[in-house]
């Protein structure tokens, strides 16, 4: 195809085409437009110029079909790590090594990926033409095997941790020793054994960095049981040293970053992802995700350190709280200009959270200018547009990353140092990757694996490690005074908030002088605004932020009033999602009838996510599940069980209510369509009760 330069097409460089399917698997094909060459019509031999006018200069372009694998068995996916081409989809080995692990075991793979050693060599030296072809075959095979290899063992080291004797990475090691001796690959292998064997003391090494950032378990202050009790616990022995809030707002603030970007940095993005992360609550799980639960930790911490702060002492005059308050609204804007999103979020759900936000005689006297600044800041995760704001900062520092680099061509020096940072909040990340394991099927009909999905996956969990690489740029010191003070900063459960806050100001009816905020919205209207980006974005853009149900391992989960007294902004959405204990069963409406993945987007209009809680005295743990148009109320109350890992067949014994705004409660009769029963205009919040008279004691599932 040929345009003129003055007067050429804005076509876009990849259009989708459709699918093609090829010995089972599922290809998605594209066409991809490229610029050739540039030349004219009077262009003369050895490319000298003869006089033509502008108008005469033509571009060339050629369009070429570019295929993705889609959906595969695994032997198929095993053999597209080697055999595919790498131009047309450079993205697989990536994507497939970093989410392999939510859908089969790094061992299984290696049965797949490696082969047998070559059979000796024939004594005669006569060999002919098809042993020499099957030969550089073979050879060539090799070199693909060999080149994964070093990719897995470079960016994913712990999928080959399986102490005490690592079997996998001896396989591996076996291998390389007679296929690629003395490669780097090879050494590669030998030095991760040496690593691992020095596990224990590394691992040991490892956790005492964590609690140098994170500090030791804090001891909670022992419960009041009335306010004189709490007053007499104020007035006892305090540690010695300056407190927290002693410290200047930048120093506290830098701390803050240090910590979140030592924490974030170590993250692995494979333990992101939303079948791992869903699993942390299991029975036997404690060791999942330890990398994030540190993460999560440190986030509870900081809020926790702001509680304590604002609420630890129960005779400040009301000015005097305010001026606490005030200090952290500064902290948190501090934050946000070393671009610590993480601590900024923390601080703001601390503040946000019920037994601050309802003292309204303290936010009365806080500052018109630090009110102001709080407002600002907190439109950054304002639930209403799905965190858009703090995406669209992520997103202008990646573009700011993109034009640099293209103003500096490999070799120069670059024009400016870029800022350091940001430090994300992880919570963004960590619905997005729950979301997607809630709303995509991992297997397709035909026991494909839906290998789009674990690419959606990717593209999030690039994200993170891009940003890690970006944090690298951070430079600063460790101040001990500050981090000894956050340590020792006394920490206050969700009980004694909620009681000394009751202490501070007895309850009200209304909290009129509080700041207002935007109130958290649907899970559901998260959901379809993610679908509908997804189904309106171009092929590499990433999928958006729904955000999912709290849980007491989540950043972001402030304590909030166990009463209904006060609710008059509930709390923060968490960072940590609670996602499914086990795989999503899907509707009859979203079952597959080919091997053609639908579009996510057409699943919004007759599905949505609501979350299940169990009434069951155990606390206010939410599960989620996807609703569906043609869901019944017994299949829904089934699947939230087993989602609660609740292993006994009495389904027909519970009844499902929806929360309703006001302590209200809608109860879903027993054969309904929930879809349609439900309250469609409130957030998708259920729980269970058991009927009267068939009370049991339900067993929690070990598998």
């Amino acid at each position: 195809m040929e345009r003129s330069a003055g007067k050429e097409l804005a076509l876009p460089p990849l259009q989708d085409w459709g699918e093609e399917t090829e010995d089972g698997a599922v290809y998605s094909v594209s066409l991809r437009r490229q610029r050739s060459q540039r030349r004219s019509p009077g262009e003369g031999p050895g490319g000298s110029q003869t006089p033509t006018p502008a108008a005469d200069t033509f571009l060339h372009y050629r369009t070429s079909k570019v295929r993705a694998l889609r959906a595969a068995r695994l032997e198929r996916l095993v053999s597209e790590l080697v055999s595919g081409d790498r131009e047309q989809d450079p993205g697989f080995v990536p994507a497939f090594l970093a989410t392999h692990r939510a859908f089969v075991p790094t061992a299984r793979v290696l049965e797949y990926l490696l082969p047998p050693p070559p059979p000796p060599p024939p004594p005669s030296r006569v060999e002919n033409k098809k042993t020499e072809g099957q030969d550089l075959s073979f050879n060539k095979n090799l070199r693909a095997v060999v080149s994964v290899l070093g990719s897995w063992l470079r960016d994913h080291p712990q999928d080959f941790c399986d102490p005490p004797t690592h079997p996998d990475l001896g396989s591996v090691r076996l291998f390389l020793g007679w296929a690629a001796p003395g490669s780097a690959e090879a050494r590669e292998a030998e030095k991760l054994l040496e690593d691992f064997s020095e596990e224990p003391e590394g691992k040991q090494q490892e956790e005492e960095l964590l609690v140098t950032w994170a500090g030791p378990p804090r001891a909670q202050s022992p419960r009041p049981d009335s306010p004189e009790g709490f007053m007499e616990e104020e007035e006892g022995p305090r540690r010695e040293g300056p407190e927290l809030l002693d410290f200047s707002v930048g120093e506290v603030a830098e701390q803050l970053t240090l910590m979140d970007v030592e924490l974030f940095s170590r993250v692995r993005s494979c333990e992101c992802l939303g079948s791992v992360w869903s699993q942390r609550d299991r029975p036997g799980a404690s060791g999942v995700a330890p990398t994030v639960r540190a993460t999560v930790a440190q986030f509870n911490a900081v809020t926790g350190c702001v509680l304590g702060s604002v609420l630890g002492a129960p005779g400040l005059a009301a000015a005097q709280r305010a001026q606490r308050i005030e200090k952290w609204i500064r902290i948190a804007q501090c934050c946000r200009e070393l671009q610590n999103f993480s601590s900024l979020r923390a601080i703001l759900s601390a503040l946000q959270s019920n037994p601050i936000y309802r003292l309204k005689r303290s936010w009365g006297a806080v500052s018109r200018e630090p009110l102001s600044t709080f407002r600002k800041l907190s439109q950054i995760f304002s639930d209403e547009n799905n965190h858009l704001s703090s995406r669209e900062i992520l997103s202008q520092e990646e573009a700011t990353e993109g034009t640099q680099q293209e103003d500096n061509p490999p070799g120069s020096l670059p024009s400016q140092k870029l800022p350091p940072g940001p430090v994300p909040y992880l919570g963004t990340f960590l619905t997005d990757l729950v979301m997607l394991d809630t709303a995509l099927p991992d297997m397709l009909e035909g026991d494909l694996i839906n290998f789009e999905k674990r690419r959606k996956e990717w593209e999030i969990l690039a994200h993170i490690q891009q940003l890690q690489r970006r944090c690298r740029s951070y430079s600063l010191s460790p101040h001990p005074p500050v981090l000894a003070a956050l340590r020792a900063q006394r920490q206050l459960s969700e009980e004694q908030s909620y009681r000394v806050s009751r202490v501070i100001e007895p309850p009200a009816a209304s909290c009129p002088t509080s700041p207002r905020v935007q109130r958290r919205i649907s899970l559901t209207k998260r959901l379809s605004a993610k679908l509908s980006r997804e189904k309106n974005s171009s092929p590499g853009s990433s999928p958006g932020d729904p955000s999912s149900p709290t849980s007491s391992l989540s950043p972001g989960s402030p304590p909030s009033s166990p009463r209904s007294e006060d609710r008059h902004l509930g709390p923060p959405a968490s960072p940590g999602p609670q996602g499914p204990s086990s795989k999503l069963p899907l509707g009859p409406d979203l079952s597959l009838t080919s091997p053609r993945i639908p579009l996510p987007g057409q699943q919004s209009s007759e599905a949505r996510v609501i979350r299940i809680s169990i009434d069951n005295n155990h606390g206010n743990l939410y599960r989620s599940i996807l609703l569906t148009s043609q869901d019944k109320t017994p299949s829904v109350v089934q699947r939230a069980l087993q989602k609660h890992n609740v292993s006994q067949p009495w389904a027909r014994d519970y009844q499902l209510f929806q929360v309703l705004p006001g302590d209200r409660e809608l109860l879903i009769p027993d054969n309904a369509n929930v879809f349609y029963a439900m309250s469609p205009a409130v957030p998708g919040d259920f729980v269970l009760r058991q009927k009267e008279g068939t009370r049991h004691t339900p067993s929690a599932s070990t598998s």
